[in-house]
């Protein structure tokens, strides 16, 4: 009997209907992150139809959905502006590639584990932050900076807060109605009382806003001309008229921007975050799974190098398995790869054939749903559970999130690394080594592996111990034991005998004589 995922005919009853409901969560995604990252509109489309095209059968997952994600948003804008130009981002899109390609094949799928979850949820945090600043002159339809000058944080997070005062001074009536009224339509999808009637929890939300944003500036357009939207506040996809122009829009990566040093430093930040998402996502898509597969990691890393290798190739941008499309596809009911691929296909089909149609989106509407991408990255509920679990966990997290606004991703990711493994080094100090009294009786115990980490912590305990006493050094559970660790235990007992304290070794093999050996 073939399994669920090899009954691809059998399940297109099931596959078609949620590859529709896909392609309408990812159209209005695909054009709004290209627009969060300051990349041309198209590319945001070619890298949703290489996730639906290419990664859907590369991959081992039959569930997840690939395609550009609103997480890199950050780096990629960053990046067109550091390397001088979006060809040369082109270039360090398919040296990510290529580095995520080799990472599979050194069986690197367990990366994720070595990040903490608080360092993530704050470079995830710190990224929707950003998302919703940088989208609110969007969302307003302030007139000075169309594109929206999305240089990552200005110069400082004060330029930034600088540029969001100044869009609120400039604020266009016809896209804060269009914005705000997409928020509510966003906002209440979420609600319980939609999620309770199973036919509008099959309508997607972001296709009802992207409708609400078109019919009002046509609308306006005829009734109310002061409320219109300015067409250079609305999408704008070049429209083509034969396959030809279509393959016209591809653009090659500029190859010799090779000799430039920041290249290759961009190449492995994309990768690494990129390969985080995905890895995130893929943990999530297998627990939504109803039939319980599980997706090989390794194969998902090569994946999603393939994928950026070929979008960089032809001018798309980075992508990654995605958690927002794959849920969508999971909660539409499809079954196996198809729906994730028919996905692509659709998307293709859209930049064929309904270019002027899709002209007509304010980009109101796509500003509203990265909001909402925003919001649900930081929402206040992420902060107070991460607080309710201990400073170990909320240090780390607040310092990530603060050092990636202050700085720039890699080094807020770096010095949240840093915080928590302080915290892990802090914690392992005081559970590796215990002591315990019970009158002038002492017990030095050994928990675990102890390591010359550990020789600070065991000397300020052995300095607590007092005169006249007996103490028993118990080594039973430790499997390993530093020549350091050892060295301080001699000393100790060295020095015990002028201090009248009587020592006990149990379970591990102390030689007579102080740290010279002797």
């Amino acid at each position: 009997m073939k399994s669920v995922s090899e009954n691809y005919l059998e399940n297109l009853r099931y596959d078609i209907p949620a590859s529709i409901g896909v392609f309408l969560v990812a159209l209005p995604l695909c054009l709004g992150i290209a627009l969060a990252s300051g990349a041309p509109l198209f590319s945001g489309m070619i890298a949703g139809m290489i996730g639906g095209l290419v990664v859907a059968w590369a991959s081992g997952s039959q569930l997840s959905v690939s395609g550009p994600a609103a997480g890199l948003t950050v780096i990629v804008f960053g990046a067109i502006e550091t390397l001088g130009g979006f060809g040369a981002f082109l270039m360090s899109v398919v040296l990510a590639g290529v580095i995520q390609l080799a990472l599979g094949y050194a069986r690197a799928g367990t990366i994720g584990a070595f990040f903490p979850s608080s360092v993530i949820k704050g470079m995830l945090s710190a990224i929707g932050l950003i998302l919703i600043m940088k989208q609110i002159p969007h969302a307003t339809g302030f007139d000075a900076q169309v594109e929206g000058d999305e240089s990552y944080m200005g110069d400082t997070a004060s330029a930034t807060l600088h540029q969001i005062l100044e869009s609120l001074s400039g604020i266009s009536p016809g896209a804060t109605i269009v914005s705000i009224v997409a928020l509510v339509i966003l906002f209440t999808w979420e609600s319980q009382l939609i999620r309770r009637n199973s036919f509008l929890r099959m309508v997607p939300a972001p296709l009802l806003a992207v409708i609400w944003g078109v019919l009002f500036n046509l609308l306006a357009g005829d009734f109310f001309p002061a409320l219109a939207i300015n067409p250079k506040h609305l999408v704008t996809l070049p429209p083509l008229g034969s396959p030809m122009e279509f393959f016209q829009q591809f653009r090659l990566p500029d190859f010799s921007s090779l000799g430039n040093p920041l290249i290759y430093k961009t190449a492995v930040v994309l990768a690494v975050v990129a390969s985080l998402e995905t890895l995130l996502s893929i943990e999530a898509v297998d627990k939504l799974d109803p039939h319980k597969r599980v997706a090989p990691t390794n194969r998902e890393l090569k994946a999603q190098g393939l994928g950026n290798i070929l979008s960089g190739l032809i001018g798309g941008l980075p992508l990654t398995a995605v958690i927002v499309r794959s849920s969508a596809n999971i909660n539409f009911g499809g079954r196996t790869r198809i729906s994730c691929f028919l996905h692509g296909v659709f998307l293709l089909l859209a930049v064929l054939f309904l270019g002027r149609q899709l002209n007509q989106i304010p980009l109101a509407c796509l500003a509203a749903i990265l909001l909402q991408t925003g919001y649900k990255l930081a929402k206040p509920s992420l902060f107070l559970n991460q607080f309710a679990r201990g400073w170990n966990q909320f240090l780390p997290f607040v310092i990530t999130i603060v050092a990636i606004l202050v700085e720039d991703l890699l080094v807020g990711i770096a010095i949240g690394m840093a915080i928590g493994l302080l915290f892990v080094l802090r914690a392992n100090f005081h559970r590796s080594i215990s002591l315990t009294q019970h009158g002038s009786s002492y017990l030095l115990r050994l928990n675990k592996d102890v390591s010359f980490l550990n020789k600070a912590y065991l000397r300020k305990l052995l300095s607590s111990i007092k005169g006249d006493s007996h103490v028993t050094l118990d080594g039973k559970r430790a499997q390993f034991v530093d020549q350091d660790i050892i060295e301080t235990l001699g000393d100790f007992i060295m020095e015990s005998h002028g201090r009248g304290i009587k020592v006990a070794v149990e379970g591990i093999s102390i030689p007579d004589g102080s740290s010279s050996g002797h």
